[in-house]
């Protein structure tokens, strides 16, 4: 069910109501809305884009943390595509937690988001934000009012793709892929950030079902879509899961421990996995 918030909540933020939501149910990350803040652990999504020492210094701490827990040194490329995903899989939330619970997509360009990874906080200053005609933030005077839910869903692909695009080239040069591979991390951020706290939400088929119409497989710059399927347990429950459009590299770690979603877990794996809970 989506959470419709009074309209007094209008005249201080349309999207502040799902980032509040957000927070109850996923207290490891926590969005204000408020400019982007510097120093103390925050850096900028603009200078995650500029690939320069700002983020040298973020790719460090995924360094650091793969040295301390797996007691090795992984490749550049693997620590790049840990440190890409740990800023997507939330970044990506600033627009599709709106969209899902208000059926409101925030713009949120890199200028104006900063993450500080240590507290799970994340700013957004959000302005300009699209909404459908029914809904009480119409009237919002940074309100850009789209036709439908197909249209609602193209803004979710356009804000998403403001956001990251940059963000994808500044890791570009460390992370030794092209930009398919990098369009294809993006969309499994899309769709695992939402399915997860679909499923904090209590609603995750509604999730499920929204990724599948907001990603059908053929909508560039993303790489596939939102590829659920489902499996049958051992009692012949069904077990829900998806087919990966990239790969994270963890198994360079532990070869023995893919994600449930990778593309090198077979089925067999993944049943006794999603089975034991």
């Amino acid at each position: 069910m989506s959470v419709a918030p009074p309209e007094a909540a209008l005249d201080t933020s349309p999207v502040a109501a799902a980032y509040a939501r957000l927070a109850e149910v996923f207290p490891g990350l926590r969005v204000t809305e408020e400019p982007p803040r510097h120093g103390g652990g925050w850096v900028g999504a603009t200078e995650l884009a500029a690939g320069g020492p700002a983020l040298d210094a973020f790719l460090a701490w995924d360094n650091a943390q793969v040295m301390r827990d797996y007691g090795q040194q992984a490749r550049p490329d693997v620590i790049a595509s840990f440190g890409l995903h740990r800023y997507a899989w939330p970044a990506c939330l600033l627009i599709t937690v709106p969209w899902f619970l208000l059926k409101r997509v925030p713009r949120v360009p890199t200028g104006q988001v900063s993450f500080q990874r240590n507290l799970g906080r994340m700013t957004a200053r959000v302005r300009d934000f699209a909404c459908l005609p029914d809904d009480p933030a119409a009237a919002h005077p940074h309100a850009r009012v789209v036709p439908d839910e197909e249209a609602l869903r193209t803004e979710v692909r356009e804000a998403v793709a403001e956001h990251l695009g940059p963000v994808l080239d500044g890791f570009r040069s460390r992370m030794r892929r092209g930009p398919r591979a990098l369009w294809g991390m993006a969309t499994d951020e899309i769709v695992e950030g939402l399915w997860y706290v679909g499923h904090l939400l209590g609603e995750e088929q509604r999730a499920m079902a929204e990724l599948d119409r907001l990603l059908p497989g053929s909508t560039a710059p993303y790489v596939g879509g939102s590829a659920f399927r489902e499996l049958t347990g051992p009692t012949g429950e069904k077990l829900p899961t998806r087919d990966r459009a990239s790969c994270c590299f963890f198994y360079t770690l532990r070869p023995e421990d893919t994600c449930v979603t990778c593309p090198r877990t077979c089925d067999a794996d993944r049943v006794a996995r999603l089975a034991a809970g």
